[in-house]
């Protein structure tokens, strides 16, 4: 029963210090299945990703301020007002996962935003490798290779696949609620 919190302390540390978190979120699906295997990588990926982050504010962020012109710093501001969309919108394009931690620590990002950004930006990566992980292991175990081609496995993919084109259609959302906030307005006014 204290299998799962001790691997999540493991992920935790681990992502701190730039183990590959795929990896880890693989290796939880080969212990505990789909299912356990996401709830433990996701809870800690999110606790190794937010104390890589309040390592970097802690150390860097002083520095890298001073060291930050005027035209960083105009995107350092930018950051701070749309944190929790940029962090999002970073974690669905599924950068590298631990220097994106430290990166953005060194920004004017809210904890706050950061947090929730990540929470959700890597929740259809972690599924989707935890799951095709976890299918492979029971498929592994089983021998029934046959199973490899099910609709689980075309629904993982897809939703894989499908999570590159998440940022685009957020930004067309957004950019069409403008538009229509904007006539709303300029109706209101007449």
């Amino acid at each position: 029963p204290i299998s799962p919190v001790v691997f999540i302390v493991f992920v935790s540390v681990a992502i701190t210090l730039f183990v590959p978190t795929s990896i880890l979120i693989i290796l939880g699906a080969g212990l505990f299945g789909a299912f356990w295997g996401f709830l433990c990588g996701w809870i800690g990926a999110l606790a190794g990703a937010s104390t890589a982050f309040l390592v970097g504010r802690t150390l860097g962020r002083d520095f890298a301020a001073s060291m930050m012109g005027g035209r960083l710093r105009k995107y350092d501001d930018a950051i701070e007002k749309s944190g929790f969309t940029t962090v999002l919108y970073l974690r669905l394009l599924n950068s590298p996962f631990t220097p994106m931690n430290y990166g953005l620590s060194l920004t004017k990002v809210r904890f706050r935003d950061y947090f929730f950004g990540t929470g959700l930006g890597v929740t259809v990566s972690i599924f989707v490798i935890t799951f095709l992980s976890g299918t492979l292991k029971e498929v592994w175990v089983s021998g029934m290779w046959g199973n490899l081609v099910s609709s689980e496995v075309f629904f993982a993919v897809i939703l894989f696949i499908f999570s590159f084109f998440i940022p685009m259609i957020l930004k067309r959302v957004k950019g069409r609620c403008q538009i229509l906030n904007r006539t709303e307005r300029s109706l209101s006014r007449k």
